[in-house]
């Protein structure tokens, strides 16, 4: 079975993401004849010299119409070698929500770079992103190399000044690559337009990148999201608990303790669509079964009794603020979902917001508007339980929705417990 990547574009407008991504698919044969003359039609008639690649992602009138991506575009294709998810996010500093919610799942980010133009706002401020979303691979794709003769001294540049910015940043993998995405220079193929460029192309990138040891398979969870009991006479008396499993490896004869409960009991089995196995590890989704009976419902979590998350009310956390029509400030009151637990919570402070272009803190904030980042503590109804987002993203992160509209209105990417109110 091969392994799945998941990856996001991002960059400023203009910079040639749809483009590279539309030349990724081109290039890899992963575009059905019919995708193919639509576009070229599309092309045709809206005047371009060349076939317009970015067609493929940029669905939406207005995207077309503007030549920009405003909603996330995603794609699957595969090689030999691996499975793709993309996510074309848009560079516009008004959708950074929506470049937000498509690399908040992604495993690696493309950050596209204009050669002309070098590093600009948008490029740091999406690779800052990148970092706070704990995305633990990133690739500056210098394109647009064709336009300033592929010379290596301008890629050099580009490359030196990114390295000293993302020092102030918590990147784990950092790589270069020099591209032409409008001729498909070094994207799929090498490209002899770049001798001085000893590096791989960016698919032969994507598709040796390591991403097995990203995963937390160290600490055991398990989200409960439905109880499953069939009552019919096959399965009497069948009680499973079906989920995805958040973190860690869970094996038949395990001890486990229940949370909030805390009772303990032992995996029984773990089962899938296709029958028992013998182990089960992060994202897979499985159905537990205990042996013992223990009262347990959706919302609840299934851990190791020596290796438990944080349980508390009081959170303390990075929040990304998506609504358009309100701010958020102190005393709000929102739905939270974390994991598969719903809760109410109280906004206790804004501690400051995040200047994302100098990355310096704005203490006197008092509050977020929309598409601002800063650190926020809650107060919830009930306790949660949750890691650090830095070890774990799927327990360290959740959702703000509103409760009189049920729209989401923010995400959050959680730092600690906060102090209880005094």
């Amino acid at each position: 079975m091969s392994e799945l990547l998941r990856f996001a574009t991002a960059g400023s407008v203009d910079d040639g993401k749809s483009t590279l991504i539309g030349r990724l698919l081109y290039d890899s044969k992963a575009i059905f004849e019919d995708q193919l003359e639509a576009v070229e039609r599309s092309s045709e008639a809206m005047g371009s010299e060349h076939t317009n690649l970015a067609l493929l992602t940029d669905g939406l009138r207005a995207e077309r119409e503007q030549g920009i991506t405003i909603d996330v575009a995603y794609r699957y294709f595969a090689t030999p070698r691996r499975k793709f998810i993309i996510a074309d996010t848009p560079g516009h500093i008004q959708y950074t929500r929506n470049m937000v919610t498509g690399a908040s799942t992604a495993d690696l980010a493309l950050v596209l770079v204009d050669a002309r133009k070098g590093l600009v706002e948008q490029s740091r401020r999406h690779a800052f992103l990148a970092s706070l979303l704990r995305i633990p691979h990133l690739v500056l794709c210098v394109n647009k190399m064709d336009l300033v003769g592929w010379d290596e001294a301008r890629f050099e540049e580009i490359k030196a000044e990114f390295r000293s910015f993302a020092a102030k940043l918590d990147i784990a993998d950092l790589s270069f690559i020099p591209v032409s995405a409008l001729h498909g220079d070094n994207v799929v193929t090498r490209s002899p337009n770049s001798p001085w460029y000893e590096g791989a192309s960016l698919l032969h990138h994507l598709e040796e990148v390591h991403i097995a040891s990203d995963r937390n398979l160290i600490d055991v969870r398990f989200p409960v999201q439905y109880v499953i009991r069939p009552h019919n006479d096959e399965f009497h008396d069948y009680r499973g608990y079906a989920g995805t499993v958040a973190g860690g490896v869970m094996k038949p004869g395990d001890p486990v303790v229940v949370l909030p409960s805390g009772f303990s009991s032992t995996i029984a089995s773990i089962e899938t669509l296709d029958g028992p196995i013998d182990e089960a590890y992060a994202p897979q989704s499985v159905t537990v079964r205990l042996t013992d009976e223990i009262d347990i419902s959706r919302g609840d979590m299934i851990c190791r009794p020596h290796n438990q998350p944080t349980s508390g009310q009081d959170i303390d956390a990075m929040v990304c603020w998506m609504d358009e029509a309100a701010s958020l400030k102190p005393r709000d009151k929102l739905v939270i979902k974390h994991t598969t637990r719903v809760a109410r919570a109280l906004v206790k402070n804004v501690q400051y917001r995040l200047d994302i272009n100098t990355l310096h803190r704005e203490d006197e904030a008092g509050s977020l508007a929309l598409n601002e980042i800063g650190r926020v503590q809650f107060r919830t109804t009930q306790p949660l339980f949750f890691d650090e987002y830095r070890r774990n993203r799927t327990t360290g992160s959740f959702i703000l929705i509103d409760e009189a509209t049920n729209t989401t209105v923010g995400a959050g990417m959680i730092l600690g417990p906060a102090a209880p109110q005094s």
